[in-house]
């Protein structure tokens, strides 16, 4: 099964309303970053074993760890939780920028130094989150 059919079928996993926001979120960013690496994690390491859930990413980085190992990886991830959705933004290094910036202004979510986490699309000013979305992929590594 190819990546387009990994986040197809994940996306259907979900429930109606989940469904119908993931899809939305999934065409909303592959808009603001036409033709970008496409990624599927199934949330299983090595061992099969479960370590978190599934999530769809856009965009391509090279992340840096402090031992200096790196690693390919996405820039902006969108994931299906049990209270809404998550979405990461992962190459913003100043881990206050999301809050001070888009925090006030985005609605009913939680920002954190790399995840705004809502419960409907509905919920939340998409425009914001289109903003923040654009940051991650602009401060590409």
């Amino acid at each position: 099964m190819n990546i387009q059919e990994q986040i197809k079928e994940y996306i259907h996993s979900q429930p109606e309303s989940k469904r119908n926001d993931m899809q939305d979120l999934h065409r909303m960013i592959q808009e603001i970053s036409p033709g970008c690496t496409l990624w599927f994690l199934d949330g299983k390491n090595e061992d099969h074993k479960t370590v978190s859930n599934p999530n769809i990413g856009y965009g391509f980085q090279i992340m840096e760890y402090a031992g200096g190992k790196t690693r390919e990886f996405y820039q902006i991830g969108i994931s299906g939780n049990t209270t809404g959705i998550s979405v990461y933004i992962l190459t913003i290094k100043d881990k206050t920028y999301l809050s001070e910036i888009y925090g006030e202004k985005i609605g009913k979510a939680s920002v954190t130094g790399y995840c705004i986490k809502f419960k409907k699309l509905k919920d939340i000013n998409t425009d914001i989150l289109k903003a923040a979305i654009q940051d991650g992929f602009e401060a590409k590594n």
